[in-house]
């Protein structure tokens, strides 16, 4: 159960990667200064990909609880 773990934690590092990304990726719009339609078309896909990478960083720790009860 010991790998579990480590692969759990592995899937939330990417998922928290992705998080990261997002929090970039409007920091870098936001100093663009967009128009305001351009803003709110960039920030409708941010906000997808925010939402995938938090599930991906639940999933992994999900496996990492469900490997510590089984250890």
């Amino acid at each position: 159960m010991e790998l579990l773990i480590w692969i759990g934690a592995a899937i939330s590092l990417v998922g928290l990667a992705g998080i990261i990304g997002c929090v970039v990726s409007v920091a870098r719009a936001r100093r663009q200064g967009l128009e305001d339609a351009v803003m709110r078309e960039r920030l409708q896909k941010v906000v997808v990909w925010n939402l995938g990478s938090l599930a991906v960083s639940a999933v992994g720790l999900m496996m990492v609880v469900v490997g510590v009860i089984l250890a």
